[in-house]
């Protein structure tokens, strides 16, 4: 089996934890932060687990993390 290439978007976004789950930042926290209020903006900085629906999909293309 050749080696397989890692997705550069992906390796960026997602990690592993050690049960196995995927783990990545929520979305809407990088610019217009003026107008979204601080209760929002604070409850974006915490992580989050990918769904399990699309986590064998992330899997595949992180496979050496």
């Amino acid at each position: 089996m050749p080696k397989l290439k890692t997705h550069s978007g992906a390796k960026k976004r997602f990690n592993l934890t050690k049960s196995g789950k995927v783990k990545r930042a929520h979305a809407f926290k990088s610019h217009i932060l003026t107008k979204k209020d601080t209760k929002r903006t604070r409850r974006l900085r915490t992580g989050a687990y990918a769904d399990t629906t699309n986590e064998a999909v992330i899997r595949k293309m992180i496979p050496y993390k």
